[in-house]
Formats: structure tokens, C-alpha cells, sequence
């Protein structure tokens, strides 16, 4: 049996750009990945089937074509028991169901040993959906064009996280179609060589996230939570993730992200929060900045 962890996708920061010929909208990112996340076990059988299991698993019924069987069947013929764990909110801005499609890849390539490199599963990804590449990586990385091109960041501190979520639907389109203020997508992005946590905040501080003003209209609680993280002991910055509904804080230590999160739930009974973190990675000393997937020129 393979078990691959769905680790949730946080954009500390979302510039788009104005909407291409194809439909689909330019945007420079960092995305990052959080120690909290999905589970997915696999194992050989002789047809493809899929178990959703956990707290959300809910809000997967009636979803008759998963992105977890999609990415298999993407990536091969041959049959596998897949089982799910949904531990993170469905459609909260977290990439849940990229990360879970992407596990598969990775899970499925190793049980079917279909010799697929990196660079080739994020390949399979990119046909799936725009930030399933990142979510192969796993790891902080620089994404431009629709989300699938993409540059590993060369270094990030651990970073204690708060996530938290009200509950509501927050549909993509949704969203795109409400945006009104775009940063658009000519920054000139850094190595990714953060040295600590302030160097990274100082970074964020040029930064935004573009879809979180349409976001708060059409879900007002979404400035509900973004206004009630910055009020925790600890709390550095706060931000939405994505296109929402899901808020995330990055906290001074692991014990401030700990009660940050307690005294949350005391408060908010109803709302989803996980204290959490993002791993410390470091530069990999073959492939500094290394670049996968198309170019922008490809595009």
C-alpha cells in the first residue's frame, strides 16, 4: 500500500492579470504548503475505485467524477483501491481537491511504477487544472502563467500557521467575476531566499491578495475572520488564501499559534480552525531556482 499526503495549498500572496484570449486569468503567486492536509492510501486492484472518508467527505457526495479518479486515469489504465481522507474544507481556497488529485499522481506513479519524472507528472497535472503542478511540488514555489508555471523558491522558514474557515461557499467564477482591482502580473519576483520570518513578511508587504476585496462582498464573514486573526496574541499577518473562503495567520511561534487557535473555537464554535505550520526547506543544491514545467513563452 502507497499513502501520499494531500498537504493544503496557501497562497501568501495572489496578484492577477487581465483575462487572456483562452478564458483563463494570468497570476503570480507564492504558494506554500502546510504540514495539515488530506490522506490518500492506494493499493493494486483489478478496476479503479475511490473511498472519501473523514469529516469532510460530505461535501464529495454526488461528485461523480473526482479529480482523484480524473488524475489517475490521466496518468495510466491499470487498476487501484484509492481511499481519501477529506481532513480539509471542500472548495475553501486551500487547494484541497488540486492536492488530492496530485498525491494521486504521485501515489499511483510509484504503485503502478510508471517511471514518471517530476517534471512529467506536472505535466499530467497542468491538463487537470492550473495549480495541480504546485501541488505535485509540494513545496514553496513561485507560480505564473494560469498557476502551472512554475519556480521553486530556494528557501522559506518554518512558519506557524493558523488556517481558518466560516463555512460559507465561495465559488471561483464567482469571484473573477466580481474582481475590479487587479495588481496584474508584471512583478519582478524575488529568488525566494527568505532568511527568516521577518524577511518573509517584508516581502508580503509589497504584496496582496487581489481576490480578497470580492471575495468579503459577497461573503461579508470573510472580514469577519480576517479582522479576528490579528487580534490573536502572536499574529503577524493575515490574509485569505486563494479565492476563499479560507483566512490564514502567520504567528511568532508554535505556542502562540496553539492558544491563537483555542481561543478562536471558544469564540467561534462554528467556524473550521487548524493551527498548523509550514515546513523549513532549504535550497536543493542541484536545482537552485529550478524551473518546471512550460515557460511563459510556451504558453
Amino acid at each position: 500500500m502507497i499513502t501520499e499526503q494531500a498537504c493544503a495549498k496557501i497562497n501568501l500572496f495572489l496578484h492577477v492579470g487581465g483575462r487572456r484570449p483562452d478564458g483563463f486569468h494570468p497570476v503570480q503567486s507564492l504558494a506554500v504548503f502546510t504540514d495539515a492536509g488530506d490522506t490518500l492510501a492506494m493499493e493494486p486492484a483489478i478496476g479503479l475505485s475511490l473511498i472519501v472518508n473523514g469529516p469532510f467527505a460530505k461535501g464529495l457526495d454526488g461528485e461523480g467524477d473526482n479529480l482523484v479518479l480524473r488524475a489517475a486515469r490521466a496518468l495510466g489504465s491499470q487498476g487501484a483501491n484509492i481511499s481519501l481522507t477529506k481532513n480539509l474544507p471542500v472548495a475553501s481556497g486551500i487547494g484541497g481537491g488540486s492536492a488530492d488529485a496530485a498525491a494521486a499522481l504521485r501515489g499511483l506513479n510509484q504503485l503502478w511504477d510508471a517511471g514518471k519524472d517530476q517534471t512529467a507528472l506536472c505535466e499530467i497535472a497542468a491538463e487537470l487544472g492550473s495549480d495541480i503542478p504546485a501541488c505535485v511540488l509540494s513545496r514553496p514555489c513561485f507560480m505564473e502563467g494560469r498557476g502551472e508555471v512554475l519556480r521553486i523558491a530556494e528557501s522559506l522558514p518554518r512558519v506557524p500557521m493558523l488556517l481558518v474557515n466560516p463555512g460559507v461557499p465561495v465559488p471561483t467564477k464567482d469571484v473573477f467575476a466580481a474582481l475590479t482591482d487587479r495588481s496584474g502580473v508584471e512583478m519582478t519576483l524575488p529568488r525566494g531566499r527568505f532568511a527568516d520570518t521577518a524577511d518573509l513578511l517584508r516581502f508580503l508587504e509589497t504584496t496582496r491578495n487581489d481576490l480578497e476585496e470580492p471575495a468579503k462582498r459577497l461573503q461579508p464573514v470573510i472580514g469577519e475572520v480576517l479582522a479576528a486573526i490579528p487580534s490573536l496574541p502572536g499574529a503577524l499577518l493575515a490574509r485569505m488564501s486563494g479565492s476563499g473562503a479560507t483566512c490564514f495567520g502567520i504567528f511568532a511561534d508554535d505556542d502562540c499559534c496553539t492558544r491563537a487557535a483555542e481561543m478562536l473555537q471558544q469564540t467561534q464554535p462554528g467556524w473550521w480552525i487548524q493551527s498548523t505550520f509550514v515546513p523549513e526547506t532549504g535550497i536543493v543544491p542541484e536545482s537552485p531556482g529550478q524551473d518546471i514545467g512550460p515557460t511563459p513563452e510556451g504558453l
